[in-house]
């Protein structure tokens, strides 16, 4: 496994949101940071290092699941209209919640738990904090689709993340079948770096989290087709309770839901400590706190 490669810090490595397509470029980071003793052992480490995700079952219990989206109802509705919910464009639907963590004490409890935040410590070799929690839902007939991205290129580009140093852990509140919305993952994309095209306008996060592809920070479509040829789709599903962790510079995306089964899962995002936010590299106002903490 790499050993972290010492760049100059005053050099963006990764830059995007450029006027004119750029390059697929190598990613000159470590995927797995830490040592091999953790959570994970032997060939699920290296799975992750080598594929860029890892999926485990049974991490939440069914009476912790029912909870779990006991809470997430009782917190939309507390919300209501609150900026930290996310409707679905057409139907008005509940797209995704954002903080959850910091709205449900049960929440937060499980992702300080070893099987998520024990993980990333080990994977990222650093203390970790949350960077981001969020449910996303997919209502049966209605849930829309999350179109091609990767995480770290909206990290960076718009939050200020320096390096690739985190990752999610999405967690399965429902069954995630091939026919409901999975999410679909490019094996071994987490190795290279994929720059977006258009400078970024201000006050721009509203816009893009309710779009089914955004205008911004969405990867050309001749650069997903050549990663997808040469490394092929994953389509990641399981029954609830499973867990997917994934490097936050993964190509991923997951399409629309017509099934009549929803599709829930609990996103929380670990980002390790050295690799605290600076300023946006696309060099727009920083997000609002919910969609990046800062503290």
């Amino acid at each position: 496994m790499a050993t972290a490669t010492h760049l100059r810090s005053n050099i963006d490595v990764y830059p995007t949101r450029l006027a004119k397509p750029g390059q697929i470029e190598p990613r000159p980071h470590p995927v797995v940071w830490g040592r091999a003793d953790g959570p994970l052992k032997g060939a699920a480490l290296q799975g992750y290092d080598e594929r860029g995700y890892h999926v485990r079952r049974s991490v939440l219990a069914p009476s912790e699941i029912e909870s779990v989206l006991s809470e997430v109802d009782a917190v939309t509705c507390r919300l209501g209209d609150d900026q930290r919910v996310i409707r679905e464009p057409s139907s008005g639907d509940v797209r995704s919640v954002f903080a959850v963590h910091q709205l449900s004490d049960l929440v937060a409890e499980i992702c300080d738990r070893d099987e998520l935040a024990g993980v990333a410590r080990q994977i990222l070799g650093d203390d970790v904090y949350i960077h981001q929690c969020r449910v996303n839902l997919k209502p049966g007939f209605a849930g829309g689709p999350f179109y091609w991205h990767s995480d770290f290129e909206t990290w960076h580009a718009e939050d200020g993340m320096p390096a690739p140093r985190a990752l999610s852990v999405s967690l399965a509140l429902t069954p995630n079948f091939e026919f409901n919305g999975p999410l679909m993952i490019v094996p071994g994309s987490h190795r290279r770096f994929i720059p977006c095209v258009g400078a970024t306008p201000d006050g721009y996060h509203k816009q893009s989290l309710e779009s089914y592809r955004p205008p911004f920070g969405t990867p050309e479509e001749a650069d997903v087709a050549a990663l997808a040829d040469e490394l092929g789709i994953d389509l990641v599903t399981g029954p609830a309770g499973s867990a997917l962790y994934f490097d936050s510079n993964c190509l991923h995306a997951s399409a629309g839901n017509i099934s009549p089964y929803p599709r829930s899962n609990l996103f929380v995002v670990f980002n390790a400590r050295s690799n605290a936010l600076v300023e946006p590299f696309a060099g727009t106002a920083p997000r609002p706190g919910y969609l990046a903490d800062r503290g």
